[in-house]
């Protein structure tokens, strides 16, 4: 197949001169190390192990099971070993050359230093080794493995021979497979033309007779590779592929490893199953099969009883069979086979693990965060909700103190408004008494009666304006937040405060700055922090016994901030009490109860803004009120 570069082809003939070349090449060196490994093994220190491959070191599925058996061997010897391995080239070739070379080769390796015991893998290297005893190892232990019952030749076993060989039922595959695709039609075997393999496919024929009709064979072993891998690409529906082996073609091309299997499972339209365990996970579908593990156990055990001194001749094994069918998940998925296909019993291996398998560890670990969470917010929503009850109502009692501040504050403004009302109310009076006179004349002067009549509207106007600005101060409304003029507002403020200032003999004066303020709030709760400071700077003054009396308001820009300053010519706040002017109960007054100014600082906060106190040095305190400018 031009292309495949995962494919090893070589086309091999009879090539006795191999051996003698190897002879040459490997005598050298393993003989120049016999002495000295004879001499540590009559010391008791080394055990030479002998293993002679049928066919090569990486050919499958032998190489599996002498891998296996190796690593037990090291696992469990008590003894150093000296494992040295050869391979029988001659059974990989379709017509075999003369073995002679070969034989004189290992008889001229282990003169005069035999090995401890020979371990044969495979059918052609079983009957090689007992074939040549006489000659290679006439008094050497053998253990003949990885057999099948059918290839030992038991009438040249000797009292020096234990076999480890298993039993293949060729039967139970087939069944199986039909149990597994009951639709299944046609079966294409796949299978080399080796001697041994051609040993087997008379083997085949004669096992599968029971099928009778049931399925259709078709036999691939009298052709190349190349054309079996052309063929399984086109195979009809309810196809399957059984896969003996593949050790040469019918081209005399060999195969290594598992090169064939995985070039065939590329291109195969069709599953494919065997009954050779060391293929499984590679391509194959399973079902019963030979059990590497049991075969390599059983070898080894014999291996270190026979290396421990028992008699080999002791020791017997029945033939090892079957083990329990196991399948390939992947495979299964990628066919579409159905688990409840399956016999019972069967044993699913390579099944991709769930999400929660993967990940089981790590889905607690985030179910476990994500209920902390949930607690957390469920308690944390829980306390939002009581803390926006508990802010509700607490706005509604700052509502209610803040009105009751303006009762209070009102309560102080009586004289003023009395004041502003009885002015225009007594002018409005005196405008009718004149009015009423004139009309009683003979001739009354129109022009002089319209301007009585403007001058009553005037002095309604203001006497409403007054009651208007009352109302509003005492009116119970919640926060509401607007665009306003702080200018205006401050003027208001000042306005219902002045007759009382008059009424003590003090000058309140107002300077607003020559540009608007807008500002967002609310103008009755500004209002009432604007009143309260005044309010408290004329109370400063009316306790002083001496000097100038006067209240001065003004407004100024400051860098993106309206700031409204009332300041006194009082004695002042004690330096001790400024940190606690704000307080609540905090009263400098012996009547006071210390919420004005704890109310003012709240509404002042409520507007994004913020209020202070200090000390003129001129004498007097200074309150000033800074809040954010709109734009």
């Amino acid at each position: 197949m031009s292309g495949r570069k995962s494919r090893v082809s070589v086309k091999l003939r009879p090539v006795w001169a191999v051996w003698l070349g190897l002879g040459l090449l490997l005598g050298a060196c393993v003989l120049s190390g016999s002495a000295d490994a004879a001499q540590r093994s009559a010391r008791g220190e080394l055990k030479r192990v002998l293993i002679l491959h049928s066919f090569g070191r990486e050919f499958r599925p032998w190489s599996e099971y002498a891998r296996s058996i190796k690593a037990g061997l090291e696992q469990r010897s008590s003894w150093p070993l000296d494992i040295q391995e050869h391979a029988l080239l001659s059974a990989r070739f379709n017509n075999p050359g003369p073995e002679a070379p070969f034989v004189e080769y290992l008889a001229s390796l282990y003169q005069g230093a035999p090995a401890d015991i020979v371990l044969s893998i495979g059918a052609p290297a079983a009957r090689f080794v007992q074939r040549y005893r006489a000659k290679l190892f006439p008094d050497t232990p053998m253990v003949l493995t990885v057999v099948e019952e059918r290839l030992v030749n038991r009438l040249d076993l000797t009292d020096n021979d234990v076999v480890v060989s298993a039993r293949l039922d060729f039967m139970a595959v087939f069944d199986n497979i039909l149990r597994v695709l009951p639709d299944t039609k046609t079966v294409g075997i796949v299978i080399g033309a080796s001697p041994l393999e051609n040993f087997w496919i008379d083997q085949l024929k004669q096992d599968l007779k029971p099928l009778g009709n049931r399925v259709d064979l078709v036999w691939y072993s009298d052709l190349p590779f190349e054309e079996i891998l052309h063929r399984a690409a086109k195979l009809p529906p309810h196809t399957v592929l059984f896969w003996g082996l593949m050790s040469v073609d019918a081209a005399g091309v060999v195969y290594e490893g598992d090169i064939a299997l995985r070039s065939l499972r590329a291109v195969a339209n069709a599953p494919i199953f065997s009954y050779q365990d060391p293929f499984f996970g590679d391509g194959t579908v399973g079902g019963p099969m030979q059990l590497t593990a049991e075969i390599s156990r059983e070898t080894v055990d014999t291996v270190m009883r026979v290396l421990g001194g028992e008699k080999p001749s002791a020791i017997k094994y029945a033939p090892i069979e079957f083990g329990r069918p196991k399948y390939d998940w992947r495979e299964l998925q990628r066919w579409g086979i159905s688990e409840s296909n399956l016999p019972p019993g069967s044993e699913v291996l390579f099944r991709e693990p769930t999400i929660w398998e993967r990940y089981r560890k790590q889905i607690l670990l985030i179910a476990a965060i994500i209920l902390v969470q949930a607690g957390l917010i469920s308690g944390l929503l829980h306390e939002r909700q009581r803390r926006r009850v508990a802010e509700v109502e607490s706005r509604q009692r700052f509502a209610e103190l803040a009105h009751a501040n303006r009762y209070s504050a009102v309560g102080e403004l009586t004289t003023s408004i009395a004041h502003e009302l009885n002015q225009p109310l007594g002018s409005i009076l005196t405008n009718t008494e004149a009015a009423e006179l004139m009309l009683k004349g003979n001739s009354p002067d129109l022009n002089e009666i319209r301007l009585i009549l403007a001058d009553i509207r005037r002095d309604d106007q203001r006497a409403s304006e007054v009651i208007r600005r009352l109302r509003s101060v005492l009116k119970k409304t919640p926060f509401e937040v607007k665009d306003i003029e702080l200018n205006e507002t401050v003027r208001e403020a000042v306005g219902l405060v002045r007759a009382v200032a008059d009424g003590r003999r003090i000058t309140l004066i107002y300077t607003p700055v020559l540009v608007d303020l807008h500002v967002k709030g609310d103008p009755i709760q500004l209002q009432q922090v604007v009143l309260n400071l005044i309010i408290n700077a004329m109370d400063a003054i009316s306790d002083a016994s001496t000097g100038r009396r006067e209240v001065s308001v003004w407004t100024v820009r400051i860098s993106g901030e309206a700031e409204v300053n009332v300041v006194d010519t009082g004695p002042g706040v004690p330096a001790s009490d400024l940190a606690h002017v704000f307080d609540p109960f905090f009263s400098t007054k012996p009547q006071g109860m210390g919420m004005g100014l704890a109310i003012a600082k709240t509404i002042v906060e409520a507007h994004q803004g913020t209020i202070s106190a200090t000390n003129q040095q001129a004498g007097g305190a200074r309150f000033a009120i800074r809040l954010p400018l709109l734009g």
